[in-house]
């Protein structure tokens, strides 16, 4: 059984009070470390602050310490049974716990997971992270322990109701899960046309390169970056076209734009459109240029596996 949950966590934001002013600011900067050492020592004061409970099941979460903030998470709920937010985060604490131990031993607790978001659910009908947790873990689920398409249709429709986008995606998710590719383009589009959001792009264009239609995926990221004007477009056009040895000239021409734009907020090393560029010249039969190429890459991140890959097939040419 393998399923993955919409957990979203992000530290509660009602700060307010000065004592947290250090604590958001270390979830901010990622210092979760460094958070849950602040809460603990507030938590020896305060004992009994909800906020501070659920800040230190936060930083739990961010460092996969799942079961710690399973316990933080499961005081919340049994303090306020009827805090939806708290069975949200209890649940998806939860399901985490059970992506990372044994098929045979998840079982156990799936079905406290599965409970926790419905309460969260039927508490706060307007909660959309929940109702997405519940549409993919219905999908992902074995029918033989839970598992149920229509169940999963039944929360994408509420998710329509509350967000047409958040609906059109979840409804693609689950026709692009269940193998009906016709399905999930349709509402994929439809998310496009009603958002239009960087995100609604990326599913397509996912669902384009899963179906192995590389002309597509282009078509979708360059009307993507039409609107957006988003560098990291370019490495994605460079990506498919190297991946597919389709359009060279125009995946060349992106890939060497993302790298003269490069920042650290477009996301992908440098390294790896160098190494998009060598797979390029290596379906050009340009050896010479290749070289260049995979050379860069591999100066740059000396450790990746393809990378060491590429440049013994192209010696070998």
């Amino acid at each position: 059984m393998k399923f993955i949950l919409l957990l979203f966590l992000v530290p509660a934001m009602a700060f307010g009070q000065s004592n947290f002013d250090e604590i958001e600011i270390l979830f901010k900067k990622k210092q979760f470390t460094k958070a849950e050492q602040s809460v603990r020592n507030y938590l020896k004061k305060h004992p009994n602050s909800l906020l501070a409970i659920e800040l230190l099941g936060d930083a739990y979460g961010h460092q996969k310490k799942w079961d710690d903030a399973i316990l933080q998470y499961q005081k919340l709920v049994k303090t306020k049974e009827n805090n939806a937010n708290y069975h949200y985060k209890y649940g998806g604490a939860l399901g985490m716990k059970a992506l990372s131990i044994s098929k045979l031993k998840a079982l156990g607790i799936i079905g406290d997971v599965r409970d926790a978001f419905l309460r969260a659910a039927e508490l706060d009908k307007n909660h959309i992270d929940t109702r997405w947790a519940l549409v993919e873990l219905y999908m992902q689920l074995p029918g033989i322990i839970g598992g149920s398409k229509s169940k999963s249709l039944h929360f994408a429709e509420e998710l329509e109701a509350l967000s047409k986008v958040d609906g059109y995606l979840a409804k693609g998710y689950i026709y692009e899960y269940d193998d009906e590719p016709e399905f999930a383009e349709k509402y994929y589009k439809m998310a496009i046309k009603v958002g239009g959001s960087v995100t609604c792009y990326d599913k397509l264009t996912a669902l384009y390169e899963n179906e192995k239609q590389p002309e597509k995926a282009i078509e979708n990221i360059e009307a993507a970056h039409k609107k957006h004007q988003r560098n990291a477009m370019h490495y994605q056009i460079g990506k498919v076209a190297a991946e597919y040895n389709i359009e060279l000239q125009k995946g060349e021409r992106c890939l060497h734009t993302y790298i003269t734009n490069y920042s650290a907020e477009d996301g992908v090393p440098k390294a790896w459109a160098n190494y998009r560029l060598a797979q390029i010249y290596t379906h050009k039969k340009n050896k010479t240029e290749a070289l260049k190429y995979i050379g860069l890459a591999i100066t740059e991140l000396p450790n990746i596996k393809p990378f060491k890959e590429l440049r013994e097939r192209i010696l070998e040419q």
